[in-house]
């Protein structure tokens, strides 16, 4: 009897060639870290199940029946024990996710891996007659050497699942497709490196040594050198305005090359920033070689894979710019569409930029990850910031930080282009009259709505608005006029949220900043005489807080320990305060460094993965994303998705017109009828049928009420 994998119109692909193409994939990825034996053998396993009769007749005569096909290599696993009982879960969960370990007496409906272990399921021996169980020879890891056992196991647990996720789609996809998969995966890594090289080869030649342009080479030379070390934990800290981007690339893609590493990921916390850096990548790397991530647009899963699941993303460029939120909520994931592009991680280098923004709620399993990273899966990570965090205490303490940046407090000193003066309270008419005597000034503050309100009461020629409530696109283009008529000396006032603060050039004669975190007032400072056309000392950032009470989420501790170390005479411009801040900072936040407790899910070799990626979510309310259609080319993308399938390169264009709001402010919107969702088979993806309610001014508006749809 032959037995079939899948089926289409023109072709069929048998359970065994599905098995071995899958293994061989699975291997290779697993192979990375030195898994290669448990990678193929997840392969060879995982779909054992369709050698039943039942599965058969379902394929073979396209009966409308549903087949559990994942149960039965996981069966296998748990029967034959030993190191075969780590894959339990990566088999049962291919499909569905991976799931909690659960307990005893869970029955089948349960979804746990007790649960799975009572199922009734159907006959599936005829898999003997064609494939044989691999045999799996590498330990896990030396346990004496680990310091938590139960969270290493874990993760590698998460690394099989998404090498076996991932080579189970190439191979399906390949066969969909009739081996005609278009795979534009760039350049060499070499290559790229040779492509920065030639992009500097003119600044290198630079031997000023007192000017901002010789101190920025200074700082590239010594990171462009410093990739040759051997793989580890670095910091690149670099004042505001001392070439971080390049200088943390050139080292990265020279550490790459030095130790044969796949691809270089960049860690962001704000979009604004990713669109940035990622457009600069692209000028020096080339188009192809760049993949921007940062969509939170999640695929439906089932036993079945559907085209649009393929279309996710897996992270096989040399250069990935991705999010904070992406990054760490996908090592926290147990679906497998956020999961495919884990292995990918493994033999990269990853720089963390604004590693001061990583997640405080979060920061203890965020590190411990970072860890397993480092010391398992062939990784070197890069805390790159102007403002470092005090991170050094959370990690292993045999774990030695190596600082990128020659001289650092020198560099410092020199790239000081502000002072700061400290207001204290004043109400938002005040701060509007101060606004409205100035010619050139960025106005910061904490929230959208009130960077909204600012604005609409102080609009007029050469006033801005800038905030997340803007498609990329936009922000794009405000960015430019803001730049344009910064560049000729025309007045321009900029009211915006903390996404200018990190990593967009900008150079104002002012800065006014809400109180915030230490880190958040000393970035915004440097967008104050970025240049330094001005002499420091003439250069304001004025700090300030509202008389008026605001409801400001996440933010009330790094205010409140702020306030404290100004009150008590501490000089932000000094590198002890921002020392003090963090210290202090991650002192009283205690153990609510690991808000959540994720940590404790991962005990006696049991982990609960669906209940930690529920729990993982740096961004606390669940967002939606909404596609603004006001602009032809918007229009198109939107067309071709609805009409032509999802495919990553759509979904990519797609990210550009798009927007995330939080459910609140979402349920608002679909109450209004403002909104629609754009496919069934995607989630949490619509699009704004509302005009209206997006201007040029202000991006979307939130002042929308419930019940204002009218209908016809």
């Amino acid at each position: 009897m032959k037995y079939l994998a899948h089926k289409s119109k023109m072709q069929e692909q048998t359970v065994k060639e599905h098995l071995i193409g899958t293994a061989k994939l699975a291997g290779e990825f697993a192979g990375r870290f030195g898994k290669e034996d448990w990678g193929y053998c997840c392969g060879m396993i995982h779909d054992i199940g369709k050698y039943s009769a039942k599965f058969q007749k379902k394929i073979q005569e396209g009966c409308d029946i549903q087949v559990d096909h994942s149960t039965a290599g996981s069966r296998v696993c748990m029967e034959k024990g030993g190191l075969y009982s780590f894959m339990e879960a990566c088999i049962a969960g291919h499909h569905s996710g991976l799931p909690d370990y659960g307990r005893r007496g869970d029955g089948g409906m349960d979804g746990t891996l007790m649960g799975r272990r009572s199922k009734r399921i159907e006959d599936f021996q005829a898999y003997k007659e064609e494939i044989e169980i691999p045999l799996v020879k590498t330990v896990p890891f030396d346990a004496n050497k680990v310091e938590n056992p139960d969270f290493s196991l874990s993760v590698l647990i998460r690394m099989l699942f998404s090498c076996l996720v991932d080579a189970d789609f190439l191979d399906t996809e390949a066969f969909m497709k009739n081996g005609d998969v278009e795979r534009n995966s760039g350049e060499t890594i070499e290559d790229l490196l040779q492509k920065l090289k030639a992009y500097i080869s003119d600044w290198l030649k630079t031997q000023e040594a007192d000017t901002i342009n010789g101190r920025r080479t200074e700082i590239l030379k010594t990171c462009l050198e410093a990739g040759k070390q051997k793989q580890g934990l670095f910091r690149l800290t670099v004042p505001t305005g001392g070439g971080k981007t390049i200088a943390s690339l050139a080292f990265a893609l020279r550490h790459a090359v030095e130790h044969q590493m796949d691809r270089v990921i960049y860690v962001i916390p704000y979009t604004s920033i990713i669109e940035q850096n990622a457009r600069v990548f692209r000028q020096i790397l080339g188009e192809e070689n760049v993949l921007e991530n940062h969509c939170n647009v999640d695929y439906e899963t089932s036993e079945e894979l559907k085209e649009f699941q393929l279309a996710s993303e897996n992270w096989d460029k040399p250069l990935i710019v991705t999010t904070n939120v992406q990054f760490f909520e996908s090592l926290f994931a147990n679906k497998s569409s956020k999961c495919r592009k884990l292995h990918n991680i493994a033999n990269s280098v990853i720089v963390f930029d604004e590693a001061q923004m990583l997640p405080n709620d979060y920061l203890k399993p965020c590190i411990a990850m970072m860890g397993e990273l480092l010391e398992r899966y062939c990784s070197s990570i890069v805390l790159c910031t102007a403002t470092q965090p005090a991170l050094d205490a959370f990690f292993k303490k045999d774990m030695h930080i190596t600082e990128l940046c020659p001289h650092m407090e020198e560099q410092f000193e020199f790239f000081r282009r502000a002072s700061f003066k400290i207001n204290g309270e004043i109400t938002e008419e005040t701060l509007i009259q101060q606004l409205m005597q100035e010619e050139q000034a960025l106005c910061i503050v904490n929230t959208k709505k009130r960077a909204q309100s600012i604005y609409q009461k102080l609009k007029g020629e050469g006033v801005y608005h800038l905030s997340t409530s803007m498609y990329p696109i936009h922000r794009r283009r405000t960015l430019d006029m803001i730049r344009e008529r910064l560049d000729s000396g025309k007045r321009c006032i900029l009211i915006s949220t903390s996404l200018v603060e990190a990593g967009v050039d900008l150079d104002f004669q002012t800065v006014y900043r809400q109180l915030a975190g230490v880190d958040s007032m000393i970035q915004a400072a440097g967008r104050c005489n970025r240049e330094g056309k001005r002499k420091a000392e003439e250069s304001k950032v004025y700090i300030f807080q509202f008389s008026e009470k605001e409801y400001i989420p996440g933010q009330r501790m790094q205010m409140d320990v702020a306030k404290d170390l100004l009150t008590d005479g501490n000089e932000l411009s000094d590198l002890e305060t921002v020392e003090k801040y963090f210290d202090r900072l991650y002192y009283f936040r205690g153990q609510s460094l690991d808000k959540k407790k994720i940590m404790e899910e991962f005990q006696n070799k049991q982990s609960n993965f669906a209940k930690v990626a529920k729990e993982f979510k740096l961004i606390e309310e669940n967002t939606k994303t909404i596609f603004v259609n006001q602009e032809q080319n918007a229009e198109d993308i939107l067309q071709e998705l609805k009409y032509q399938g999802f495919t990553k390169v759509g979904m990519r264009k797609a990210g550009q017109y798009c927007i995330n709001v939080y459910e609140t402010e979402f349920d608002k919107l679909y109450s209004a009828g403002m909104v629609r969702q754009v496919a069934e088979n995607i989630q949490d993806f619509y699009e704004l049928v509302g005009k209206n309610q997006y201007t040029e001014e202000l991006g979307l508006r939130l002042d929308v009420d419930y019940g204002m749809a009218c209908f016809m």
